[in-house]
């Protein structure tokens, strides 16, 4: 005898109905222990979505202070680049001035 589908329907009802009757309580609590970490995980879930999205925004922080350190060390770059820039400059006049100096005193010394 073939089952058609009212009657698999009226079947699925009436176990369904009836299922925790005839389950043994152990298996009960541990559907319900089941269902308690399922709600659990599904919290800690939640909680480590919103750590992740807190230490996401610490790192745009972080970031945003590093910027800010690399413009400050771009400033002093060209502080110091400067400051070579008029070194090499008076280094070639004092430079220039001691050569100037020891000619005058070579040539005073050979005419003198």
């Amino acid at each position: 005898m073939a089952l058609t589908e009212r009657d698999l329907e009226q079947v699925g009802t009436y176990v369904q109905n009836h299922l925790f009757e005839w389950l043994p309580a152990p298996v009960l609590q541990l559907s319900e222990r089941i269902i308690r970490v399922e709600e659990e995980l599904n919290s800690q879930r939640e909680l480590m979505k919103q750590g992740f999205d807190q230490m996401e925004k610490r790192f745009e922080q972080v970031d945003k202070r590093f910027e800010q350190v690399d413009k400050r060390f771009e400033q002093v770059d060209k502080r110091f680049d400067d400051f070579n820039r008029r070194f090499t400059g008076m280094m070639w006049l004092i430079g220039t001035g001691f050569v100037l100096l020891s000619t005058l005193m070579s040539l005073y010394a050979f005419f003198a």
